[in-house]
């Protein structure tokens, strides 16, 4: 196609890079898009009328893989006359105008606080047929305010808070999503209905501080409040959060995941490293043994919980004796699983210009050692669930060769990444329903349940994704909290949410 023909709807497409907030920010924006009239691309389509790009800031590399974009797609722009290019995301904030210097053929470049801006830019640039570049410094609406397209029809993202008030020295984040913005916990909550509503049945809550959740308002107890609230949600089956600062975890939040019956023994908490040294570094105002002391606590109040965590290796100064540490503290707390990085420098951040910057090959030997000692781990924490009965939510694309093996696969209550047999129930069970399987096999990274099912529940999930319906919310036109008690509200966001 060159454009779309007259009186006929606009196609657009937005490619997402980075954490879960970039994820749930590109399905606020298809929204916003489909409200002004856009229609999505279908998968084929190579030459829609908008693309979007949601870019990252934290990840390696993140500029020459935008920029690299954009140059394949010149060409395609320059034979469709029409055809706008949109960057979004933290890059966006970070470049600003030196993206449409870089990249001349770019229409349209917003920031993180100012989502909410991209049709009438889109608009403004055709209107102009100049580049229109708006970035603001703070944010204008709560994103969750916006309209969404939601992708999934059995789990949603809903965000709590934006912006981060810690200084990690490895972090550009904070100087790209602002200072920690808490939600009323009545609109979240009016968010979390809203979903179950339309059938979802897990819901991940989303911040990238999510246990500093509160802090706007004065209660250091509004997140376990939180959590506790979801549990008398109807039809909530499921709730996560992600990621929580073992500097602000609390008892309560430990009393609340074990009391709360929909909220899963499933915890995501960052290491980063294992020496105390780095860690003070780093400024994470956490050490070793506290982190493991909450391990210990909520292994005490949830022995069944799975516990994941990020952890960065080479970060700059890090000792043989340092790394060693880390391995200590991976031994010690038995993650069921870690995603590991190799620390490289991002600009604009303390660590950048530290002293003891590390050659890439000691990185990449102690990275490998990491892995090794990870997967070991990992793998034998897998291995004690052969035998086990387990609850799978049914889910799409967590299983790359489904087809191959004829396989389904989906998420244990835990968090962990289960491949079943449908067996007689092939044909019948859907992305949305739950079943339930008994672990045959277990590997580093996942599960296997070969046997007949034993039992398969038929769900509004299901049935949603069988008719090809994506939940939508609406927005909830409350604007961001004030300082002090909050209020009797209506009863109702990571990469770079790993802090």
């Amino acid at each position: 196609m060159t454009t779309a023909a007259a009186g006929s709807p606009r196609t657009y497409q937005v490619r997402t890079y980075g954490c879960q907030m970039n994820v749930h920010d590109s399905e606020r924006i298809s929204g916003l898009l489909e409200q002004a009239g856009y229609v999505r691309a279908a998968e084929v389509d190579e030459n829609p009328d908008v693309v979007v790009f949601n870019t990252c800031a934290v990840r390696e590399n993140a500029d020459n893989r935008l920029y690299g974009n954009l140059g394949h797609l010149r060409p395609v722009k320059d034979k469709h006359p029409g055809m706008q290019i949109a960057v979004g995301g933290c890059l966006a904030q970070k470049d600003r105008g030196d993206i449409v210097r870089k990249a001349p053929w770019v229409d349209v470049v917003f920031g993180t606080h100012n989502i909410g801006s991209l049709p009438v830019l889109l608009e403004r640039a055709r209107h102009n047929t100049a580049a229109e570049v708006e970035i603001l410094e703070s944010l204008d609406v709560f994103p969750s305010t916006l309209p969404t397209r939601r992708e999934s029809t059995y789990a949603g993202w809903v965000s709590i808070s934006v912006g981060c008030n810690n200084t990690c020295t490895f972090c550009i984040v904070p100087s790209l999503r602002g200072k920690e913005k808490d939600r009323r916990p009545g609109d979240i909550l009016s968010e979390v209905r809203a979903l179950v509503d339309e059938g979802v049945l897990e819901v991940t809550l989303l911040g990238q501080n999510v246990n500093s959740y509160g802090v706007e308002f004065g209660d250091r107890y509004a997140f376990g409040k939180l959590l506790r609230a979801c549990g008398d949600i109807d039809g909530l089956e499921r709730v996560r959060f992600t990621s929580p600062h073992p500097k602000d975890f609390t008892d309560d939040v430990i009393a609340a995941m074990a009391e709360t019956p929909n909220v899963c023994h499933s915890l995501h908490m960052p290491l980063q490293s294992g020496s105390d040294d780095v860690l003070k570094a780093m400024r994470r105002s956490y050490r070793s043994e506290k982190y493991l002391g909450i391990i210990e606590k909520v292994r005490a109040a949830m022995p069944d919980a799975a516990i994941t965590t990020d952890i960065i290796v080479g970060f700059p100064g890090e000792t043989d004796a340092d790394f060693e540490k880390t391995l200590d503290v991976v031994r010690a707390a038995r993650f069921s699983s870690a995603f590991t990085f190799q620390y490289s420098k991002r600009p604009g951040t303390p660590a950048a210009t530290m002293d003891g910057q590390l050659p890439k090959q000691v990185v990449q030997e102690r990275y490998e050692r990491l892995i090794a000692c990870v997967e070991e781990i990992t793998w034998a924490e897998n291995r004690k669930l052969v035998g086990e009965t387990v609850e799978v939510l049914v889910a799409v694309g967590e299983g790359r060769k489904d087809e191959r093996t004829g396989r389904m696969s989906g998420r244990a209550r835990d968090g962990r990444l289960v491949h079943f047999d449908a067996g007689s129930l092939a044909g019948t069970i859907r992305p949305g329903d739950i079943v339930h399987t008994v672990v045959t096999y277990a590997a580093p990274h996942h599960l296997n349940a070969d046997g007949e099912p034993l039992s398969h529940r038929r769900t509004r999930a299901g049935d949603a994704a069988e008719a090809g319906r994506s939940p939508r919310t609406p927005g909830v036109l409350l604007g961001l909290p004030t300082v002090g008690a909050p209020a009797a509200a209506p009863a109702p966001t990571t990469g770079c949410a790993a802090h």
